[in-house]
């Protein structure tokens, strides 16, 4: 390593973001970076710690150590190179990555673990800035065809891989826009949607070809995809939501979390309120606002909500409320459950732990309240507390509850291909091969909601065994 002691003389700073008072005014990322400078302190923090844990906690292993090293040395554009090598999309991950590699970092003992997403956004930012990204066009074309559908994370990074291996993709995508989850499901707050642009542009031009408003299984045939295409990867999302099954969860004001995101996404992607809020314009102004789900997404909608003018906004969460320190002896270098407090929990909001909804209150058609009773959990038995009952006021309730897995209408029961126990697409992680020959699966279709980053992971990995099983053999990186 650069500086052997570098952790020892250096303080873990971090980035800082805009006042919550500058950044509810809009709809953009708020993110302060750091000057070059402190990036090439904070890298010299990653200590030569004999085994990189952070490898393992990162799921694209990322060769952390190297381009921490590079940073350290001024030596930004290597940098760039080592980083790509196991990521497509740095920019993504470096935004939205909830980071389990910081918390495998042998510093996260001390709970001073280097910033390594802070640091990988910038070498990616940095490499924008410079010109340094161009597209990889391939030498040759191997003459096969593949249609990707999904244009989601996992898409993207499967097409891209492909398209570089010479064989020429199509990414059917059933929305107006590429990008998926990452469109329409993260708030621009987050992850502004030029960052999305820019890589289409790119693999446009390395041969990528997108379909948009093409959904395969309605306005697309699969069957015409398997005659005219040489293989097929299904990287959908898993976006069926999990449902509220209480009296009065069918009123109008009881709503998905992924609609109200997608609602304001459009808005600030230009759309006319008529492409944007189909169903009827959603929005959280003046109202009372409880979500319903503790995660990421739940957050996205307090940001959201405060965003448009909640009067109030509540975040319950059916399970306990987490300790606010982890035992390190029992997890590092593993993912902690342990209290996580979001730029939007900061910007304003309650949040309710142990808290079961009961009924949605019914006032002439509109909701008016949510009754709830808190719950206690016992050899993983989920005990309701007698007596416990309590009433919140509510004009908006928004379903942040998870997902059960990929939509089966339409796509899946057209591909006619296995399902696994939990109602995810069936394929396993060498081959990526599903039931039906010549049809491959990744991302959250295959595994289940999960984070962007083993999406990309998932899509790489699939690229490989894709050109493999067509080639014989492959030159792509798993």
């Amino acid at each position: 390593m650069g500086k052997d002691t570098g952790f020892l003389e250096v303080d873990r700073q971090d980035r800082t973001y805009l006042d919550p008072g500058e950044r509810l005014k809009n709809y953009k990322e708020f993110v302060v970076p750091h000057d070059e400078e402190a990036l090439k302190a904070q890298a010299s923090r990653c200590m030569d710690c004999g085994i990189p844990y952070c490898h393992n906690g990162c799921p694209v292993n990322n060769i952390i150590p190297d381009w921490n090293d590079l940073v350290y040395k001024g030596d930004w554009k290597n940098a760039l190179e080592v980083l790509h090598s196991t990521n497509n999309f740095p920019e993504f991950t470096g935004r939205v990555c909830p980071a389990p590699c910081e918390a495998s970092c042998t510093l996260n003992i001390i709970d001073k673990p280097v910033t390594i997403k802070s640091i990988e956004c910038a070498i990616v930012d940095k490499g924008w800035q410079e010109g340094w990204i161009k597209p990889h066009v391939p030498e040759k074309q191997t003459g096969k065809s593949i249609a990707v559908i999904g244009s989601g994370a996992a898409g993207m990074a499967c097409a891209q891989q492909l398209a570089r291996a010479g064989h020429a993709v199509t990414v059917f995508e059933k929305s107006d826009r590429i990008g998926g989850l990452l469109r329409y499901g993260i708030p621009d707050f987050k992850m502004e949607k030029h960052l999305i642009n820019r890589r289409a542009v790119q693999m446009e031009a390395e041969g990528v070809t997108f379909k948009t408003s093409a959904e395969v299984g309605v306005e697309v045939s699969f069957k015409a995809l398997q005659e005219n295409f040489d293989a097929i990867v299904l990287s959908g999302g898993a976006e069926e939501a999990r449902m509220l099954d209480v009296p009065g969860a069918e009123l109008p004001g009881v709503r998905f979390a992924m609609e109200f995101l997608t609602q304001q996404n459009k808005r600030n992607a230009g759309d006319d309120e008529v492409r944007a809020a189909p169903r009827g314009t959603l929005t959280a102004k003046d109202k009372h606002v409880i979500v319903i789900g503790g995660g990421d997404t739940g957050s996205d909608c307090v940001g959201t909500s405060n965003r448009q003018g909640a009067k109030s906004v509540t975040q319950l969460e059916i399970m306990p409320q987490p300790p606010e320190k982890e035992d390190k002896a029992l997890t590092w270098p593993d993912w902690p459950m342990k209290m996580r407090t979001s730029s939007s929990h900061e910007e304003g909001a309650s949040r309710d732990w142990s808290v079961l909804a009961k009924r949605v209150i019914d006032d002439g058609g509109e909701v008016a309240g949510l009754e709830c009773i808190r719950v206690e959990w016992k050899d993983r038995q989920m005990v309701e507390i007698e007596g416990s009952e309590f009433t919140l006021p509510a004009d908006l309730i928004l379903l942040a509850m998870g997902f059960t897995g990929p939509k089966k209408r339409g796509l899946l029961d057209r591909a006619g291909v296995e399902l696994d126990p939990r109602g995810n697409v069936a394929a396993n992680t060498v081959d990526y091969s599903t039931s039906e020959p010549g049809v491959f699966a990744c991302g959250d279709m295959r595994r289940g909601q999960s984070l962007i980053v083993w999406a990309i992971r998932e899509g790489r990995q699939c690229a490989r065994a894709v050109d493999e099983a067509l080639m014989g053999s492959s030159e792509l990186p798993r």
